[in-house]
């Protein structure tokens, strides 16, 4: 009972000193806490390729891909969101950094864990003279709880907490960046397979015309006015005609299987119908603002977040330079026998306060520390870069759109020329009037002509799905402030 007094305060006086450091670590860790590094980017007020549009103008909505008007497309999208593998694999890489998160904030907490024993013991009964005597048995019954608890003074735990909650949200970034690559990939594939469908009903139509011309020439040929040359050289277009139908047909089975593979089901269970890209609609995209990309593209936010884990673990590896004070304490109760172990007699407790503080590691903490400084150099250039590339890529789709379009519309020109002249000359051949080189080279330019066409075609639509993606996919919906609020 005497050791009772002076045990006792000394605890409590321990407390008290335990419970002011305590507030200091809370305010230090507001001094520790780190801003990400200043970017020094410069946002431009505009899109240089983006011409002036009304601020009513709505960006892309989140689900983008319905301004084709294209219900095949719509449902292969809406499958890939849900069945896709990359998606899936992404989505659970970002549950295991949910967990590493969880794992680095344990350290801001206590831990606690209870012991229960039971020792049994027997001395032996044998003695120094030789005689034997009954040997002694001894059973001792404990129960106690232990707690630790580092203080986190110089913000070391909380930084390494921090980092991992940031590499867990670029996780979710990273899976969002993944997602729209693959929704993507999903309408280029699709337009790709109404291309070839295209390309293979127009090379079919060439066919028919060749052969319709090799029926000409060969009555001429019969009547005395033609040559065997005439009839080799129209063959011989017929012949070229039908060899560009296998390279597009295998173009159009290999999408369609790359489509099957997006929605993660063999080629086999897949049916593509198509069409053609005539049934296609051609939404306007407005780009906004390019602060507003800032906040919209998956991979941006996806590098601000690394950036922001990365400046997190430089103050984790700052902190390692100074003392860690750790606080221990273990409480319970023992005795001999059970059936008094709970009794006040039979309580006990230990404290103990550590202060650890690194003299010399060989140079282990202090590179680590340059190395979590280079680490956040390479993120935040990396960070500008990522920016810089995005603006490039919005004005590059605007771009291609432009001239896609006006590809377009000069191609429409071409072919409705082209068939003109080729339906003159194949009059004049029929009347027996028209050199066969005209006929020959208006029935080329013309097929040339109407598969360039298809070509033009796909070309504006992936250059809008281009757009899409370099916008960073859909866009929520506005939110208009009340006139009350303003």
């Amino acid at each position: 009972m005497k050791g009772r007094p002076i045990l006792v305060p000394g605890g409590k006086r321990l407390a008290r000193s335990f419970a002011v450091i305590g507030l200091v670590v809370s305010s230090a860790g507001c001094i520790l806490t780190k801003d990400l590094p200043d970017p020094a980017l410069d946002i431009p007020e505009g899109y240089k390729a983006a011409r002036l549009s009304k601020p009513a103008d709505a960006p892309p909505t989140l689900d983008w891909w319905r301004g084709f008007r294209s219900r095949e497309l719509t449902v292969l999208m809406e499958e890939a969101q849900t069945v896709n593998l990359d998606i899936a694999a992404a989505t659970a890489r970002f549950k295991q950094a949910d967990a590493q998160a969880r794992i680095a904030g344990a350290a801001l907490l206590p831990t606690l864990s209870g012991t229960g024993q039971e020792a049994y013991s027997r001395t032996s009964g044998s003695s120094a003279s030789g005689l034997s005597i009954g040997g002694r048995e001894v059973v001792n019954y404990s129960a106690s709880l232990s707690a630790s608890y580092e203080l986190d003074f110089w913000g070391k735990n909380r930084d390494a907490a921090q980092a991992a909650e940031e590499t867990a949200v670029a996780n979710r970034f990273d899976r969002d960046v993944i997602a729209l690559t693959t929704l993507t990939t999903v309408a280029n594939a699709y337009f790709q397979v109404l291309a070839a469908q295209d390309r293979i009903r127009t090379a079919q139509r060439n066919i028919a015309s060749a052969e319709r011309i090799l029926n000409a020439i060969k009555e001429r040929f019969s009547a005395g006015t033609g040559t065997d040359l005439d009839v080799a050289q129209q063959e011989s277009v017929l012949a070229n005609q039908r060899a560009l139908v296998p390279p597009l047909r295998q173009t159009l089975d290999q999408n369609i299987n790359a489509l099957a593979t997006l929605v993660s089901r063999p080629p086999e269970a897949v049916r593509v119908k198509g069409g053609s890209l005539n049934q296609i609609a051609t939404p306007r995209v407005t780009p906004g603002l390019p602060s507003e990309l800032l906040t919209q593209r998956p991979d941006i936010r996806r590098q601000e977040a690394q950036l922001a884990s990365a400046t997190a673990n430089v103050g984790s590896a700052r902190a390692q330079f100074f003392p860690s004070i750790q606080l221990t304490g273990q409480g319970g109760y023992q005795s001999s026998a059970l059936t008094s172990l709970f009794q006040p007699q039979a309580a006990f407790f230990s404290m103990v306060g550590s202060l650890t503080q690194p003299i010399f590691d060989g140079g282990r903490i202090l590179g680590n520390f340059e190395f979590t400084k280079a680490r956040q150099d390479e993120l935040l250039q990396t960070y500008r870069k990522t920016v810089v590339q995005a603006f490039a890529d919005v004005d590059n789709a605007l771009v291609s759109i432009r001239q896609t379009t006006e590809r377009l519309r000069l191609q429409r020109e071409v072919v409705a020329s082209s068939r003109r002249a080729f339906e003159l000359s194949e009059q004049q051949l029929r009347a027996g009037t028209a050199d066969i080189v005209t006929v020959l080279n208006t029935q080329l330019t013309l097929f040339q002509a109407e598969d360039a066409l298809s070509q033009a075609q796909l070309a504006r639509l992936l250059a809008i799905v281009s757009l899409y993606q370099a916008l960073g996919g859909g866009w929520e919906p506005r939110m208009e402030r009340p006139v009350d609020a303003l």
